[in-house]
């Protein structure tokens, strides 16, 4: 996966490079089609905020808009949900890759490379209040393969999760490739998934409390192979274990003696090479921008989109679910049945690409959000009114 390191730079020195970066993705090919995104007739798409390597995102209970980037710096975009006002540096790490982020227990959670932060956060703070404490350390053995660590937070517990060091290997690390869930202090830290090559797309479902995660699998197998993969990760009790690098998929060996009977299994497929990035829940509220009711309990899924020839489209996602099970059964011969597109046009027919979504968060307005780490910007979508 490409990724554009802005290491330490603050988002006011970047904000210019940021605004030329979405005009040269909003301009950079006049020969078909549409340059923006797309949404469903009766959805609008409007770019909110210039951010530069947008990852993750939070959206605060008044309608901020904070942002984890691939730098040191996570940014923050007042009033998103309202009239949205140019993104400001909330915070500056003192780690690199800050790009995980989530709210909760009167806190703001931050995953860098070399660990999960913590900082006291109130409703309308638009600066850190005080500087980031380290609760949990992540990647003491270095590597630079899979570099960002993502944050989810449940009503009672914190959740990271750590890529792989390596495509395909044994882990000598016991950070990498796991799910961790931790107290909201970073204390009675423990394993939750292991074997679990990238699971980047970390969410938990505010109806239900359950974690998900979306999966990026391994490269180098059977063209078309393996398919990337959603699942609750809640729903498997002790410690899940995915399998990686010797299963994949429906207990399949890659080496194809293997005994994978005891691979935990995932319960929604997407294509191989697609790497989910965010994913976010549905839930209806009194927001003035609801979805409607076809859209309740449902999983939006961000998918970054290959770097292998040729490219996987990248696209937003909707996988239709009721109380965390997907209402179509997964189908291990068909890796599209799940779910539709959302948002598309990221990708024109030669492969050219304007944008590459990561980042995903609903707010109580209804409103959801996206980050784009290609074009570097932040859209708001809504029903059309």
């Amino acid at each position: 996966m490409n990724r554009r390191i802005f290491r330490g730079t603050p988002i006011f020195a970047l904000a210019i490079f940021a605004a030329l970066c979405g005009i040269v993705a909003q301009t950079s090919d006049a020969r078909s089609g549409p340059i923006a995104p797309t949404v469903p007739a009766g959805f609008i798409i409007e770019t909110i905020a210039h951010v530069p390597s947008p990852r993750e995102l939070a959206v605060t209970s008044n309608g901020d808009l904070i942002v984890g980037t691939s730098g040191r710096s996570v940014a923050i975009v007042p009033d998103a949900t309202g009239s949205p006002r140019p993104a400001t540096t909330f915070v500056t790490m003192p780690d690199r890759i800050a790009a995980g982020v989530a709210l909760g227990a009167g806190s703001l959670y931050v995953g860098t490379y070399g660990g999960v932060w913590r900082m006291p956060y109130r409703t309308g703070d638009r600066v850190a209040r005080a500087a980031p404490e380290r609760i949990a350390v992540e990647r003491p053995g270095g590597g630079r393969h899979h570099v960002t660590t993502s944050v989810a937070v449940g009503r009672e517990t914190l959740y990271a999760s750590v890529g792989s060091s390596c495509n395909a290997c044994i882990e000598s690390d016991t950070t990498r490739a796991t799910i961790q869930e931790m107290d909201f202090d970073g204390s009675n830290l423990r394993i939750r998934a292991t074997h679990i090559r990238n699971a980047i797309a970390l969410a938990v479902d505010p109806a239900t409390d359950a974690l998900w995660a979306g999966v990026a699998g391994q490269d180098e197998l059977t063209a078309g192979h393996p398919y990337e993969v959603f699942d609750e990760v809640s729903a498997h009790p002790g410690t899940a274990d995915y399998g990686w690098p010797g299963c994949y998929e429906n207990h399949r060996p890659v080496d194809g003696k293997r005994d994978c009977s005891a691979q935990t299994v995932a319960r929604v497929a997407l294509p191989a090479y697609e790497t989910p990035i965010g994913a976010a829940f549905y839930v209806p509220g009194t927001g003035v921008h609801d979805f409607g009711e076809r859209f309740r309990g449902g999983a939006f899924v961000a998918l970054h989109g290959s770097w292998h020839t040729p490219r996987v489209e990248p696209r937003v996602v909707f996988v239709p679910m009721h109380r965390d099970e997907p209402t179509t059964a997964i189908d291990w011969n068909d890796p599209t049945k799940q779910w539709s597109t959302f948002v598309g046009g990221y990708q024109h027919d030669d492969g050219l690409r304007v944008g590459r979504p990561t980042g995903i968060a609903f707010a109580a307005d209804g409103s959801l959000f996206v980050a784009d780490d290609l074009a570097g910007v932040i859209y708001r979508i809504r029903p059309k009114r």
